[in-house]
């Protein structure tokens, strides 16, 4: 099987530039942004990257990322996900020691917390149905019956109503890292940190139903990574049950 370009250091069918960031002349840069990578390619070269240049993003990149980030989905449309990007120097070093010290907190240009607001369903929704209506999305009649509807199902979720948020809270997470890519920037998931900590950095202390669902750095790699490899369909895909791997005969 042939190489991924990234790793096998072809240039880019669309793009001169190598390795997302290793050559950071700025005309790739802005082609990159022009002419982004298609979905399929953009996940399937994705890797997280653990070591970042310092380099910052080019102009309109953030506000890119972030528009792209929070086009995600959500449950009703609650866009209950609270995302703060850190940026000053003396936040991202506190967020690093909340999060074991990973270096590439303070390395990346850019770090995006993602929290999750298991509360949001409780607030005034006026805003989410008035520019639904505007767009024509919802009609009037789905509006009422999301008005009626909503409270009483956060309610019966109980406990769940966090799990909900954090839910959402990665699936833009996810959007974001996809956006990231295909505009030549790296990313890494991160899942190692102390919420506790992570929410006194970014203001959220006395937040008790406010949780940390993940980081992400964003920014250039400073390290090639290849594809570590996926395990066969047979070993985690399934038709209609588990037990039942996919394409067995």
């Amino acid at each position: 099987m042939a190489l991924p370009w990234y790793v096998a250091g072809a240039a880019h069918p669309r793009r001169t530039l190598l390795l997302k960031g290793f050559a950071m002349s700025s005309k790739p840069i802005r082609d990159f942004l022009a002419n982004p990578l298609d979905v399929p390619t953009a996940i399937r070269q994705r890797r997280s990257i653990k070591i970042f240049k310092p380099n910052p993003l080019p102009e309109g990149a953030l506000q890119q990322l972030i528009e792209l980030t929070v086009a995600a989905p959500s449950s009703w449309n609650l866009q209950d996900w609270r995302i703060v990007v850190v940026q000053s120097a003396e936040q991202k070093a506190a967020l690093q020691a909340a999060a074991f010290n990973q270096p590439m907190v303070t390395q990346a240009p850019v770090t995006f917390v993602f929290a999750a607001d298991a509360l949001a369903g409780n607030a005034d929704l006026t805003p989410i149905f008035e520019q639904a209506l505007a767009t024509g999305a919802w009609s009037q009649a789905t509006v009422d019956y999301f008005r009626n509807v909503i409270p009483s199902f956060q309610t019966q979720l109980g406990p769940l109503r966090r799990e909900y948020a954090v839910k959402d809270a990665m699936i833009a997470a996810t959007h974001l890292a996809l956006a990231a890519e295909s505009l030549g920037f790296a990313t890494c998931f991160m899942n190692g940190w102390i919420e506790e900590r992570v929410k006194a950095v970014i203001g959220a202390a006395d937040a008790p139903d406010l949780a940390i669902a993940c980081l992400m750095p964003v920014g250039y790699a400073a390290e090639p990574r290849r594809d570590p490899g996926r395990l066969p369909l047979s070993f985690n895909v399934f038709t209609d049950r588990l037990g039942n791997p996919y394409g067995a005969a």
